[in-house]
């Protein structure tokens, strides 16, 4: 049963509002750019039959409040922190789901003994011309027409099939564009620190075990860079392509995603 949402404050006035499901071994869910925790609900139940279930809005987002410090990819890792030392978690797996991931890596920089495991879902290494080009695109597009930029993120998000078939996800997604200038500037910094996260540098010292999930019909976060990222990290990182799903296979494929994340999860007990 989820208690929450319970806020967390942080020193610089952001208020996040926290979920929590279940009781067991920590796992911190962190999701993308879109920065909600609704985005795991599909996963949740398999999940927090064992587990206690942490997913968070982020801030400026949902029914999260923003802040006054700068955002950047180290600002979210210790939210990540804050939302630990105040929901009592010493350590967790940290699930992190495309920009999650780049958060995830982070905090394994930042906070090393804070991680049991990590779990990169969609999520790529370092800055690439293909990703610079996407971002910046959709950058432009945000200020143009917000609902245009929800439209197509959506569209490119998921599997054809699965969105045909489950039109309800675009009808939300474009009810709920970022049509303020506040929405607009919250998305604007989360762009800009995605395309600013490199972690080439610190990578090769993550001392955590790793799992990397990716698909190979992914057009946001491209296999090939999910594959660089898989590459660059320690020996004896497990590895999980799917053969579609779309960059949002979380929701896509859901007993599949969960399957494997409960699969490395319990190889680390």
């Amino acid at each position: 049963m989820t208690s929450g949402p319970t806020p967390v404050d942080t020193p610089d006035g952001a208020r996040l509002a926290v979920f929590e499901d279940g009781q067991g071994p920590d796992l911190l869910l962190v999701s993308g750019l879109g920065g909600t925790a609704g985005f795991w609900a599909a996963a949740v139940p398999a999940l927090a039959r064992a587990h206690r279930v942490t997913r968070f809005d982020q801030r400026g987002i949902g029914a999260s409040r923003r802040g006054t410090a700068p955002c950047d990819i180290d600002r979210l890792a210790r939210d990540c922190l804050a939302v630990m030392d105040a929901r009592g978690i010493a350590t967790t797996v940290l699930v992190g789901h495309s920009t999650g991931g780049a958060i995830g890596q982070a905090l394994a920089r930042l906070a090393p003994d804070r991680l049991r495991g990590l779990v990169l879902s969609a999520t790529w290494l370092k800055p690439s011309r293909y990703m610079t080009a996407l971002f910046g695109t959709r950058r432009r597009l945000l200020d143009l027409d917000p609902v245009a930029y929800a439209a197509t993120g959506t569209m490119m998000g998921y599997a054809p099939a699965w969105l045909d078939a489950h039109w309800a996800a675009f009808e939300a997604a474009t009810a709920h564009a970022p049509t303020s200038e506040e929405a607009r500037r919250v998305v604007r910094e989360r762009i800009d620190a995605l395309l600013g996260f490199d972690g080439a540098a610190s990578v090769a010292a993550v001392r955590c075990p790793v799992l990397v999930l990716g698909a190979r019909d992914d057009l946001i976060v491209p296999a090939f860079l999910q594959e660089e990222l898989a590459a660059a990290l320690p020996p004896g990182r497990r590895v999980v392509t799917y053969e579609d799903g779309g960059h949002f296979f979380p929701v896509t494929r859901t007993p599949d995603f969960t399957r494997d994340l409960l699969d490395f999860v319990g190889s680390l007990t």
